[in-house]
């Protein structure tokens, strides 16, 4: 899980803008957006975690630490300013720190143990910066100076405030504040010269100077190929140079060569199946532990590794587990691919780790690929030259059975190895078949009191991490201000008779004047620091009014003292209190944290509804919103179970669904109307109007009824307005002395119709029909719209359903129609009720055929 912590200058020069138009602090807000970006394309990405370290002092420099999620990282990054000092070594220290919180906790440093390059916590630190001179509340450095002391315990463990999983990258942004006419250079991004340059060069990173937006890019791609698994080792040659191959260079060149020492990492691959990496053997100590010892020695941070360039026969026993790690390129490893010899190895050894001899035994060897394309270090067991031909015989000849001999010459072998490796013996042998070869007993090699402190230094870590991620986000406290001495006399200074004198002594031209009339001192006075979170109010302090904003104010004022007599005098103004700052207006958290706490509802079975900031739909998971949307899906089940309903007596399984009783409803069947034609009556809806009104006391509450609704209204008023084009209509045809085709009439053939002023019933039956259908449309989607309306208020419903028109079997289908939306919206309690109404409908229809109307 790859660690990238941005550390951002907030320095006051950062303001300073390019030619682009923006200033450094937002290009390089950009930059860090980019490479998100960038990162994001890899699968691997979905295992890092983001840091935002500035440049402010800690703990209020640290913007996002170890328990902070990606969107505060985002947050912070974005609400970034640069008002400070360029502190660049104080906020390196607080970034190294801050990536060691967890490391003696977790123990993956294994002081004294011996270093293992598969217990590792790779990071990279990219630090933005313009490269300007280092400045501090103590002067302008010319240096980079880290401070030697931290609060992190165990830190003089290390001799360097990083680790060798821990690498530095700047980028020192350069971009001129006017275009240059002359083209970009091509080729590498060139190093910087700023002071930051040797601290990655040290950590094993570099630094990039950035000239324009394309260098920009291109670095930002190419620190998104350096997030790498892997350490950071130096290597160093002993010994003579090897002599030239067949093969290999012939040209000879004398003294110190770029390949004599390298200060290059090693990668580290985790396991393709669990992700994490493994490893058996680790690189030895540069001492030799002793148990006497009270103390440890502090070591470096990146091993001191060196390989002689003798040739030496590559040695790999069948069953002996081995590490295999992957050089990064560097001229080392160009010289030895250039050589092309695969099938030899130069050894590697770590000074001062066997107990005798300052060089020390091989614990592995370097070597070319067979294709020749890399060159790995192979990690084996501690002066393996020696145990090696023992476990193979161990093996092949005495069948893991071993004689007295062979016994012998592995106690041997036992006292020249450190004892931090007889833990990892123990496991190739058990992973071998011979277990029993190692007692169980063998020290580690420290001390009681080193293991002690150990223990202790890892419960102070574990306390202070806790006590790091609790401070992130928390701004330092303010400054109580500036104090100043008072002076004892209250005239002004230019009624004084020494004026003259006091005047001199100021410009420098006379003696200086005692302590207690020093113009200077101003003791007993204090000046208060500017709070930056204190908003200014305009209305009631007139020191808070910026010289460009004065007329504004005054204007501001004007209007509210007019309107005094309508309203009282307002602190703000409706402007100044929705003004606020585009960075801050999506922080509704912060508003919400204090605002003061809202009154209790006055219904409390109201479900309890989040803010609708963003989100309108965002509902509270513990407080879930239940109506009958959620009843009908959910059934009986416990969760969301309204008070007074009892669960189901089956513990689990699906909800039973409730059964249709509507025929309507029902699969399969169509509703059939009754076979005897109703009576035709007109005017006669008094029976059904009184059953629906019965229906509706029986399922109104206490609350009143509504009034008509407006609609009601407008339909009724549009049934007078067409009634009145009918007549018109009629009074038109008797004058033209024609009369329309569809009338008939009721008597015999051959009679003469007198002329008459009123429709046919037949013609009438047909405008009522079309009138009828108009009406039922627009009540269909007043219903609807009704439906859709949470809650179970359903009186409404009901009186638009008076308002139907039609015949039994019309009305019957619109019903079903309204049945089946209300199903659609999953209404539970709507829909009994309509099923209700329904079988009243079909009983009554049933006992009186000659009911026609509602």
């Amino acid at each position: 899980m790859p660690v990238l912590l941005f550390l951002i200058d907030t320095s006051a020069s950062m303001n300073q803008r390019s030619h682009l138009g923006t200033s450094y602090l937002d290009i390089a807000k950009g930059a860090v957006e980019i490479f998100l970006k960038l990162r994001s394309r890899d699968p691997a990405s979905r295992g890092d975690r983001y840091m935002l370290v500035s440049f402010e002092e800690a703990p209020a420099g640290i913007k996002a630490g170890w328990k902070d999620s990606h969107a505060t990282f985002m947050t912070e990054l974005r609400n970034l300013q640069a008002v400070g000092l360029t502190s660049i070594g104080q906020s390196l220290r607080t970034a190294f720190d801050l990536l060691n919180l967890n490391r003696l906790v977790s123990g993956i440093d294994n002081y004294g143990q011996g270093r293992n390059p598969f217990f590792l916590e790779p990071a990279i630190i990219v630090a933005i910066t313009d490269g300007s001179k280092l400045t501090s509340s103590s002067g302008v450095q010319d240096e980079l100076h880290l401070p030697l002391t931290t609060p992190l315990p165990g830190s003089e463990l290390t001799k360097e405030p990083f680790r060798w999983d821990q690498r530095l990258f700047s980028l020192v942004l350069r971009i001129p504040g006017h275009a240059s006419p002359d083209p970009e250079p091509i080729g590498g991004v060139p190093l910087d010269p700023s002071p930051i340059t040797p601290m990655c060069e040290v950590t094993g990173g570099r630094s990039y100077s950035v000239f324009s937006q394309r260098m920009l890019n291109q670095c930002l791609e190419s620190l998104v190929q350096k997030i790498q698994s892997g350490v950071v080792i130096n290597f160093e040659k002993t010994g003579p140079d090897p002599p030239p191959t067949e093969d290999g260079p012939i040209e000879m060149k004398y003294g110190p060569q770029s390949w004599h020492s390298c200060h290059k990492m090693i990668y580290v691959r985790p396991n393709p199946k669990t992700g994490v990496p493994v490893g058996h053997w680790p690189i030895p100590e540069s001492f030799w532990p002793d148990q006497n010892s009270p103390t440890l020695p502090p070591r470096a941070a990146h091993p001191q590794v060196k390989f002689s360039c003798v040739d030496s026969e590559p040695m790999v026993v069948d069953k002996v587990p081995f590490d295999k790690y992957e050089l990064e390129p560097s001229p080392l490893t160009q010289y030895i691919l250039a050589r092309k010899s695969p099938h030899t190895c130069w050894q590697v050894f770590v000074c001062n780790s066997a107990k005798y001899g300052e060089l020390g035994q091989p614990f592995g060897y370097l070597k070319a690929s067979t294709a020749l394309n890399c060159v790995n270090l192979f990690a084996m067991p501690y002066n393996y030259p020696v145990v090696l031909p023992l476990l193979d015989d161990l093996i092949t000849v005495h069948k893991f059975k071993p004689p007295a001999k062979w016994r012998q010459s592995f106690e041997n072998y036992l006292k020249t190895v450190p004892p931090y490796y007889i833990t990892a013996l123990r496991k190739a042998l058990r992973m071998m078949g011979a277990p029993n070869l190692l007692a169980d007993n063998m020290e580690c090699g420290l001390s009681y009191s080193v293991v002690s402190y150990l223990k202790k230094l890892s419960q102070q870590a574990k306390i202070e991490a806790d006590r790091v991620c609790a401070s992130v986000g928390k701004k330092a406290a303010l400054d109580g201000g500036i104090k100043l001495r008072c002076r004892s006399s209250t005239l002004s200074l230019a009624h004084r008779k020494d004026f003259t004198q006091l005047l001199n002594s100021i410009m420098g031209d006379g003696p200086a004047l005692p302590m207690e009339a020093n113009t200077k001192e101003f003791a007993g006075f204090q000046l208060a620091a500017l709070n930056k979170e204190f908003k200014p109010q305009g209305l009631r302090n007139p020191y808070d009014i910026p010289r460009s904003h004065l007329l504004d104010q005054l204007s501001r004022m004007r209007r509210n003292l007019l309107h005094a007599s309508i309203c009282i005098l307002k602190g703000q103004d409706q402007d100044q209190l929705h003004s606020v700052p585009i960075a801050q207006m999506g922080n509704y958290q912060d508003f919400l944290k204090h605002c003061p706490s809202p009154l209790r509802e006055a219904d409390p079975d109201q479900p309890k509804r989040l803010h609708t900031f963003g989100n309108p739909f965002k509902l509270d998971k513990k407080a879930m919103m239940v109506d009958e949307a959620d009843e009908f899906v959910t059934g009986t089940q416990g969760k969301g179970k309204r008070p007074g309903e009892s669960s189901s007596p089956a513990g689990g399984g699906a909800p039973k669904r409730r059964r249709c009783m509507s025929p309507l409803l029902r699969l399969g069947r169509a509703y059939t109307p009754p076979k005897t034609p109703p009576r035709i009556l007109y005017n006669d809806d008094t029976e059904l109007g009184n059953h629906i009104n019965n229906h509706l006391e029986s399922n109104r509450n206490s609350d009143k009824e509504p009034s008509p609704a407006p609609e009601s209204e407008l339909i009724q008023q549009r049934n007078l307005l067409q009634l009145d084009e009918v007549e018109n209509q009629e009074n038109r045809v008797q004058e033209n002395g024609q009369s329309s085709d569809s009338e008939f009439s009721l008597g015999s053939e051959g009679e003469e119709e007198a002329p008459r002023r009123y429709p046919s019933p037949c013609q009438l039956k047909k405008i009522r029909n079309q009138e009828s259908q108009e009406l039922n449309s627009e009540l269909r989607v007043l219903i609807t719209k009704e439906i859709r309306k949470p809650g179970r208020r359903y009186e409404k419903i009901f009186y638009l359903l008076k308002q139907i028109q039609g015949s039994l079997e019309t009305r019957l289908i619109f019903l079903q129609s309204i049945i089946k939306e209300a199903a659609r919206f999953k209404k539970r309690v709507l829909i009994e009720q309509l099923e209700n109404f329904l079988e009243e409908i079909h009983l009554r229809a049933n006992s009186m055929n000659h009911l026609d109307g509602f």
